[in-house]
């Protein structure tokens, strides 16, 4: 399908794929910022943020925001992770200029005392619903044992204590320094003319104030290794993660570290699906690749009852261990390619998928997303590049985080 880019004066980037057989059009402004770019003393305010877009601009209060958007039937939505904050809907094409406006406009909001005031609540209240999730819970403090320090266990929500104290001018600051134009990156996909939302972008997000912007710590991270338990009382299950770690976002073994994924932990045919999950020792267990700028890592997330926490574990292990040492079969192999194939091509046959996956290509990569392209990587690995992974990227020694009832795993 055509693809395009586009460099406003700015620094401001469009990524377009025109699909003329489309009957939709889904539009989103990738922002690279999030967690990992918070210091100390603004934990937290990368989604604070977030939500601050939503509460009105020198153009729109917060209920006409949210009227705009539906008068145009849009899907839309955010959100914030370590590394990226987006804004995106999906409409029909005619009104995507609408899409647009509104976007561009919430990108530049007013931050006004009164607001920050009310959001700080509800965010204080979302952490507290977040901490009451064990899996929500246990990932937070699995990524702080793991990353010891590293901006990439900064917590995407923040504490209590960071966002009580956190002031409406530490925000600002914080938006003028992250959300420079040449830090947003402006994605569509979908039945749309490129040049005319070109020209959009230019009327709208032109005036944006340019500037570089950086990122710190853009370093590969060992893992602090050991075992790390956090009793907590109230909590059913026992919530056990392995993290290791894994290719980064940029590195070409991410394709064979996927397919190692899949075999290890996908949630229907894999090692810990016939070793744990369908003998019934646990509730699920699952392995996946979370790659990152810099730094990537395996993480297997397993749950259970209390009294079985312990040979769960003891099983994951040797799940792993026998993986590290023999490598996956050949037949594992080509379930594992295949199912990934299908998940490719059905992500990617929605406009807003394809945006998506435009998104994760560009930012990390600068390169647009194919289908064709990514099959055809899946396709090319082998079990020898499988080993590779295994022998760069060692699985059979993970830090070991519980969160649940059990006071000791060893």
């Amino acid at each position: 399908m055509p693809f395009s880019t586009h460099h406003l004066a700015n620094g401001l980037t469009l990524v377009g794929e025109t699909l003329p057989t489309s009957r939709s059009v889904a539009v989103g402004f990738y922002v690279r910022t999030g967690a990992r770019d918070e210091v100390a003393a603004e934990s937290g305010v990368s989604h604070f943020l977030e939500h601050m877009m939503f509460k009105g601009t020198p153009k729109r209060t917060a209920l006409e925001v949210n009227l705009d958007f539906d008068r145009i039937g849009a899907n839309y939505n955010a959100f914030t992770s370590e590394e990226v904050t987006a804004y995106y809907a999906a409409v029909l094409p005619e009104y995507l200029p609408n899409a647009v406006d509104v976007l561009a406009d919430i990108l530049r909001p007013s931050l006004r005392q009164a607001d920050f005031d009310t959001e700080k609540q509800v965010i204080l209240e979302e952490i507290g619903m977040y901490e009451d999730m064990p899996t929500s819970a246990a990932f937070d403090k699995a990524r702080i044992a793991y990353f010891q320090g590293h901006p990439l266990g900064n917590s995407v929500l923040g504490t209590k204590e960071s966002v009580g104290a956190l002031t409406r001018d530490q925000m600002q600051a914080y938006f003028d320094r992250r959300y420079a134009a040449a830090n947003v990156v402006c994605i569509a996909a979908g039945r749309f003319d490129f040049a005319d939302l070109g020209r959009l972008l230019e009327e709208k997000c032109g005036e944006w104030s340019t500037g570089t912007v950086g990122r710190q710590n853009v370093t590969p991270v060992p893992g602090a290794g050991g075992v790390h338990v956090y009793p907590k009382d109230g909590i059913a299950q026992e919530q056990v993660i392995l993290l290791s770690p894994g290719p980064d976002a940029q590195s070409p073994l991410r394709y064979a570290a996927s397919v190692l994924a899949v075999a290890i932990g996908d949630e229907t045919g894999s090692r810990y699906y016939w070793g744990l999950v369908d003998p019934g020792h646990c509730d699920g267990a699952s392995c996946s690749v979370d790659p990152n700028e810099g730094s990537g890592a395996f993480v297997s997330l397993m749950t259970c009852e209390p009294d079985a926490a312990k040979p769960n574990l003891g099983m994951m292990r040797e799940i792993l261990s026998e993986m590290q040492k023999a490598g996956l079969s050949a037949d594992e192999l080509a379930a594992a390619k295949s199912k990934i194939a299908s998940r490719v091509i059905r992500g990617s046959e929605r406009p807003m998928g394809r945006m998506r996956a435009h998104a994760g290509s560009w930012i990390y990569r600068a390169e647009p997303f194919n289908d064709d392209t990514e099959l055809a990587r899946f396709d090319a690995v082998t079990r020898e590049a499988v080993r590779d992974v295994l022998d760069q990227f060692p699985v059979d020694s993970p830090t070991v985080v519980a969160y649940g009832p059990v006071a000791q795993l060893t």
